[in-house]
């Protein structure tokens, strides 16, 4: 009898019994060079889809937008405070020109160091203790229902009227009252301008006016930015009488009849700008706005 095979030969049954989960490839080998791994997945499937495909257009337009967009956000939301003491910087600016402090050279902040900033009740004329003036925000409080009240007759198209304001007084060396600069705004001609005016120590004569926001139109209305312009309102008067009598400023192409005292130029070509601006002017210098805080700084009171 032959010997029993005892020989390690795989037979054809053990072949045919082989598959390939017995010795499954290394999957940890790398993709062939140009071939993308997953090439059956969604990219791979989305690459191949023709440039002018519309939904691969449309994606792609809307991936575009929403990177753009996440740019854009954390750039506003990072410049932020960048442009906050930028616009904090250029009010000072303002208020210190407008009181004629300002020259080339000079330290805006060191210069404001020499203002008052308090907050004023317009209905009263006084101060108030209610609110931090370094941190008063005219604008919020103009926005504030609790904080302002809406106007009927408004001529200087506010819709409302703030019951705070923030005003700003510069005193002399020996302490007496210098100067007292008041916000003022109303709408020209295609915006809202945004000032300061400044007025003397005796409550009437008007020593600068100086806006330092708005859109109106380059070369017409936007020359209320013009120095000589500006220069117009100097030792103008608000009101007959010392101050006791009527509100008598206007911006007209014509002296009012109470005298030219009482009368700066219109903006040549810039009607509704110049109309604007008396506007806001009259309607900040009369009772509804600064007129019972003026009535104490001509009766010596601040």
């Amino acid at each position: 009898m032959p010997d029993k095979d005892t020989d390690n030969t795989v037979n054809d049954k053990d072949t045919q019994d082989f598959t390939p989960e017995m010795n499954p490839p290394d999957r940890d080998l790398p993709a062939p060079e140009g071939e993308l791994v997953g090439s059956t997945g969604f990219l791979r499937r989305f690459l191949d889809t023709p440039a002018d495909n519309t939904a691969k257009t449309v994606i792609v337009a809307l991936g575009l937008c929403l990177v753009a967009s996440m740019v854009v956000s954390a750039a506003a939301v990072s410049l932020r405070p960048l442009q906050e003491r930028n616009a904090a910087l250029d009010k000072q600016v303002n208020i210190v020109e407008v009181a004629g402090l300002y020259e080339d050279g000079v330290d805006v902040a060191e210069a404001f160091e020499a203002f008052e900033p308090h907050v004023l009740e317009l209905a009263s004329g006084e101060f108030t203790d209610e609110f931090d003036p370094y941190e008063f925000d005219d604008r919020a409080a103009a926005a504030d229902l609790t904080l302002s009240a809406p106007l009927e007759d408004d001529p200087a198209s506010i819709r409302r009227q703030a019951n705070y304001v923030t005003i700003y007084l510069l005193r002399n060396e020996d302490g007496s009252l210098d100067k007292v600069i008041l916000p003022v705004y109303g709408y020209g001609l295609w915006s809202t301008l945004y000032g300061f005016i400044a007025v003397e120590e005796d409550g009437n004569t008007i020593y600068g006016l100086q806006f330092y926001e708005h859109a109106e139109t380059p070369g017409l209305g936007a020359e209320v930015d013009n120095p000589r312009w500006k220069s117009l309102w100097r030792d103008k008067l608000l009101r007959t009488e010392d101050g006791e009598g009527e509100l008598a400023i206007t911006v007209a192409k014509t002296p009012p009849p109470e005298g030219r005292e009482y009368h700066v130029d219109a903006l040549s070509g810039a009607t509704l700008t110049s109309r604007g601006v008396d506007n806001l002017v009259r309607f900040w210098m009369s009772e509804r706005g600064f007129e019972p805080f003026l009535e104490r700084v001509r009766a010596g009171e601040i």
